[in-house]
């Protein structure tokens, strides 16, 4: 890819991007959150609208010179509203976090109670960590995925719902590797009079090709990223009902943010245009093939998955039974030595710090992007393998490498 006028005015910066585009060619990219989007995605989000304020929603907005921002923002919400079958939609919020920070300040007062996973148990920050405002400004509360089979404990949360009386319940996982029953959660959230936010930020692709049950018309809030698996411009995205539409829209502006990122809003209308395909539906359906093809090379290695297997396009490994040495952080790194990048992450019932956890979180929305298929996946399986066997053999990442290298140039990225 060429980057002719930021070598021009900036080589620094240039040497970056053109070094970041062949790490991204000759390295396999597993993090679960991250994919490779398209050439037109790329060109829509590095567009002129970048320099386009349009504070407002199209048709009310509060500059002038918003006629093109309109049309743009206006694609991407009838683009959505067709994709998910939702009444509204908000694609202005910047980050799947902002998303969510919508739905708390449109819905929650200071003080309010929120029952959302546990981080190590596949939740995410913005789901009431204390780091994050959300542990700071409402009182939360956490379930867990039982311990033994590392799947959701339906009876335990409306159990726990019932005693904690939550404001609002949040579904929806970073972390975890099965389908989720929306309706089960929404009926713990009625038992007790409480709101549900889900938020599908790693599974939009995947819900909106339907290779995943969708939340929208159960949960009263679903939220989302959409850079993910659904390959669309970087941020965020919150739908609802038509009764909070106003609410929702006042507290992503001006509420939480200002003039939305017209380029990235450009970004999502193409990507969700591209996601109205048929081959976005093959796409998704591959990568959760690939998924699962790559747990059972990882079990038939000795690795332990929790929950078993897969049901969507993550894997999680949980270290502890095949290889007690060595933590989610050893793997990690030397891992990304060899060739191949996903990153450590907290199992359930972890005992090590968040920081260099027990397990790794890996992903195929990337890999499935470039056009690897279940046999590919197998070698990857086998290559992740041999590394975190041998994690200090040098020899063993030369090896890998050359394989990741012949994997690469068989399924070439940004030709």
């Amino acid at each position: 890819m060429e980057h002719e006028h930021v070598r021009a005015a900036d080589p620094a910066v240039a040497d970056a991007l053109e070094g970041e585009i062949d790490r991204q060619r000759e390295s396999l990219q597993m993090i679960a959150s991250e994919n490779h989007v398209s050439r037109a995605v790329l060109d829509a989000q590095s567009s002129v609208l970048t320099n386009k304020y349009a504070e407002g929603y199209p048709g009310s907005r509060y500059y002038g010179g918003c006629r093109y921002a309109d049309d743009v923002e206006q694609l991407a919400i009838d683009r959505a509203t067709e994709l998910f079958g939702a009444e509204h939609v908000n694609v202005q919020p910047h980050s799947g976090t902002q998303a969510n920070q919508a739905v708390y300040f449109a819905m929650l007062e200071p003080g309010d109670k929120v029952l959302s996973l546990d981080l190590t148990h596949g939740g995410h920050l913005s789901h009431g960590h204390p780091a994050n405002f959300t542990g700071q400004l409402y009182e939360v509360d956490q379930y867990e995925v039982d311990a033994e089979t590392g799947r959701l404990d339906y009876e335990g949360l409306a159990e726990h719902a019932a005693e904690f009386e939550p404001d609002i319940i949040v579904s929806g996982y970073s972390a975890y590797p099965r389908e989720v029953d929306w309706e089960r959660i929404q009926a713990a959230a009625d038992e007790v009079d409480a709101l549900h936010l889900a938020d599908i930020a790693h599974i939009t692709g995947l819900v909106a090709a339907g290779v995943h049950p969708s939340p929208v018309g159960i949960a009263d809030f679903v939220t989302g990223s959409t850079h993910k698996t659904i390959r669309a411009g970087r941020g965020g995205i919150v739908m609802c009902d038509e009764e909070y539409a106003s609410d929702i829209d006042a507290a992503v502006f001006p509420g939480g943010q200002g003039g939305p990122l017209m380029h990235n809003v450009a970004g999502k209308a193409v990507g969700f245009g591209e996601a109205l395909t048929d081959e976005f539906e093959q796409y998704s359906k591959q990568t959760v093939a690939n998924a699962k093809a790559l747990g059972e090379a990882l079990v038939d290695q000795g690795f332990e998955l929790v929950s078993g297997g897969t049901d969507n396009h993550l894997v999680l490994v949980d270290l502890r039974p095949s290889h007690p040495d060595t933590t989610g952080g050893d793997a990690e790194v030397a891992l990304e030595e060899a060739g191949i990048v996903l990153n450590g992450n907290t199992v359930p019932g972890e005992t090590r710090s968040a920081f260099d956890p027990s397990g790794i979180r890996a992903g195929t929305p990337g890999l499935t992007t470039r056009g690897f298929d279940e046999d590919d996946m197998a070698v990857v399986g086998e290559c992740i393998a041999r590394v975190v066997d041998a994690p200090d053999d040098e020899d063993v990442k030369a090896e890998v490498r050359e394989t990741v290298a012949d994997l690469c140039a068989a399924n070439p990225l940004y030709e």
